[in-house]
């Protein structure tokens, strides 16, 4: 079956690090844009990074800027997110996203995976 699946999260306090991965099992994300989104219950869906598989071009929104990563590992098939300096407003399920021929995710991509939670309390 096709699939994203994340994994990572945890509780963190403010100023601590987490890595998240998305490993994606049954097609290959080469031609992909990769994406990770936030939400918060009762907030909408946030776009937080994205990149593209084949030529590893990334894009940020402002507020994580200079604190979180994005990359990927042709060979693992996966993408990451590296999350530093972490702050309260961080805290949301986060959720990988993938979809084909685009140079970012759109708000519907081909693929979403099931969430991580990330916690950032002290």
């Amino acid at each position: 079956q096709e699939q994203l699946v994340e994994s990572g999260g945890g509780v963190v306090q403010p100023g601590g690090s987490l890595r998240l991965s998305c490993a994606a099992s049954g097609f290959s994300l080469e031609g992909h844009a990769i994406g990770w989104f936030r939400q918060v219950p009762g907030k909408k869906r946030e776009r937080v990074a994205c990149i593209t598989f084949t030529d590893g071009n990334t894009i940020y929104e402002d507020f994580v800027q200079g604190r979180f990563t994005i990359s990927r590992d042709s060979a693992k098939n996966a993408a990451y997110l590296q999350m530093n300096s972490l702050k309260p407003e961080d805290t949301a399920t986060y959720y990988c996203a993938a979809h084909p021929g685009t140079w970012y995710v759109p708000v519907e991509p081909h693929y979403w995976g099931r969430g991580t939670r990330v916690t950032v309390s002290s």
